[in-house]
């Protein structure tokens, strides 16, 4: 995962699963799966070096294919260490079953039960959140706290530490209800394992190692290694086959600071599905006794898990991606299958090795295609204004296209929105993932549908309302100010490295300006509170003790953040 990402995770959610009427094979032959992983080195250069663990009654299979780097010949193996990014989540929340089996905590437990008094953990409505919440990702809480601000681009999160963690948390106020909807998070997850930790009486890295990988044999599993173990660990390349730094996950290591191998995730596979050691089989069922909807219909979210069935077939899964490296582990319990699969290479979308993965536990589950080479064009705002509007393409699954000053994003339930970019007339494509949208018109040249292609699969997802935001109108008063109470909003507001917004004023108008992107005129609601007039977006101003504005708090389709002046 880049700096623009997170800690990259999970599947693509824009992909909305379908059901065919295909029949799963057993995982392919090993010859198969070697000429996979060659195509996806050799031809597609989607990764430097990949490995394959399999685990089933039968036993264990091990197929690698590539080299530890691009400047570094030596062939990867089970042996060969990767970063494994929010796999990393599945050992927490298995730490969080094994106390829980223990009765040192309980899954309903308050999160600030075990924090610092002095920590004030954001409530909603007088509900607060529990240590199921952040394991299942409905805490409400953002994907990344708002305070992290990064200065060092090839290890981003090294600085941010447990006093950052608590600053973000005794100031974040929360924008819906907690448990109420999925909401990926790595701040969630890295904030578990900091709780956690704090109960076992000790930091993350000994407690996973003395309750997890040493009763199940993982001895090359860790978050520093040895000088001998590093002559192992494969170079990371970012998404263009650039060699990539290491990260260090300082506070919110439980979210994603392990680095392991193909062999040593073979033995946990092999424990969850009921054929390897059996010393934590109790914590491990106890991670799929809490289950909650996930993003998208046919998904949902267990202890550290995700689910995906595919009629009435449940695959357990989790992805995981850095800067440099790719990660999957997944089984499904009714087959006693787990595959792992390691990538010392991240990917654009973040979706990393996760349909290698997949599709080897399930072949209905296409494998992707290599982005294709697309071209943007320039397409009239009046066009596309009109498709703004919201699409149901499942059940329950609606994605909402907004038009904004000739820009065009969507945005599907529960997740954050993307820009998409026009490559025709009706055709566009998302840079985030491998992802197309075209739009549908009638004889009268109504906008009636849009269909999402990805991953081999064409769904056609009706068009709802003729509505051009995400909810409808709420009726704002202006009022006017005066330049002299806009000039102490000037100055520029840092979410982190790659987002920030400069307010400006020009006589008695303030503009808000978010980087990369063109200007927008504020209108005075109250004296410290403004709205724009398009996107739905509001912004709030506070002062410090000595009187001075120092915060800016833009809000936008449920979802707040809160930005630090810096200038």
């Amino acid at each position: 995962m880049s700096v623009r990402a997170q800690f990259g995770l999970l599947l693509v959610v824009w992909f909305v699963a379908s059901s065919t009427s295909a029949q799963h094979a057993s995982p392919p032959s090993d010859d198969a799966i070697r000429a996979m992983l060659a195509t996806r080195v050799d031809a597609e250069h989607r990764s430097v070096g990949l490995v394959v663990g399999i685990v089933d009654p039968s036993g264990g299979r091990l197929i690698a294919h590539g080299a530890f780097g691009v400047n570094d010949p030596r062939p990867v193996d089970g042996d060969t260490f990767f970063e494994i990014g929010s796999v990393t989540k599945v050992f927490t929340s298995l730490l969080l079953a094994e106390m829980a089996s223990r009765g040192e905590v309980r899954f309903d437990d308050p999160v600030g039960k075990y924090l610092p008094d002095t920590v004030r953990m954001p409530q909603f409505e007088g509900r607060q959140i529990s240590l199921q919440d952040l394991s299942t990702h409905t805490s409400a809480l953002p994907r990344l706290p708002t305070n992290l601000l990064i200065s060092r681009p090839d290890n981003p999160y090294a600085d941010y530490s447990a006093a950052r963690l608590y600053e973000f948390l005794s100031s974040y106020a929360l924008t819906r209800a907690i448990g109420s909807q999925y909401e990926y998070s790595n701040l969630g997850a890295g904030l578990l394992g900091h709780a956690l930790s704090l109960r076992a009486g000790s930091d993350y890295e000994s407690a996973i190692q003395t309750r997890i990988l040493a009763r199940l044999k993982m001895r090359d599993t860790a978050i520093g290694l040895s000088l001998a173990a590093r002559t192992r660990l494969a170079q990371g390349h970012s998404h263009l086959g650039v060699p990539a730094g290491n990260w260090d996950l300082a506070a919110l290591a439980g979210a994603g600071g392990l680095k392991s191998t193909t062999n040593d995730l073979m033995k946990l596979l092999a424990a969850f599905a009921g054929i390897g050691e059996r010393s934590l089989e109790a914590p491990m069922a106890l991670m799929l006794s809490v289950v909650r909807a996930g993003a998208v219909p046919g998904t949902s979210a267990a202890l550290g898990w995700h689910i995906t069935t595919l009629e009435g077939t449940e695959i357990v899964w989790h992805g995981g991606s850095t800067g440099g490296y790719s990660a999957f582990i997944g089984y499904v319990p009714g087959r006693r299958t787990g595959v792992a699969v390691l990538s010392n290479m991240a990917s654009a979308s973040g979706a990393g090795v996760d349909d290698i993965g997949l599709h080897l536990l399930d072949g209905r589950i296409p494998l992707t295609r290599p982005p294709a080479t697309r071209v943007k064009v320039t397409v009239p705002a009046a066009t596309l204004q009109r498709y703004a509007g919201r699409y149901e393409l499942a059940p329950g699954f609606v994605v909402t296209v907004i038009h904004e000053e000739g820009r065009l994003f969507v945005q599907p339930s529960g997740q954050p929105r993307h820009e998409i970019f026009a490559e025709s007339e009706r055709a566009f494509f998302a840079t985030i993932a491998d992802a197309q949208f075209s739009f549908e018109v009638d004889a009268t040249g109504k906008v009636t549908a849009m269909v999402l292609h990805q991953g081999g699969k064409s769904i056609l997802g009706k068009r709802l309302s003729d509505s051009a935001a995400a909810g409808p109108a709420v009726q704002r008063t202006q009022i006017e100010v005066s330049p002299q109470m806009l000039e102490p909003f000037v100055g520029r507001y840092q979410l982190n490295v790659a987002i920030s917004i400069t307010v400006t004023r020009e006589d008695a108008r303030l503009f808000a300006q978010p980087s990369g992107q063109a200007r927008f005129e504020l209108f005075a609601e109250t004296p410290e509170r403004f709205f724009a007039k398009v996107g739905g977006i509001e912004i709030a101003f506070a002062r410090d003790e000595q009187g001075r504005v120092s915060v800016l708090t833009i809000r936008q389709n449920g979802t707040a953040f809160v930005l630090k002046r810096v200038e």
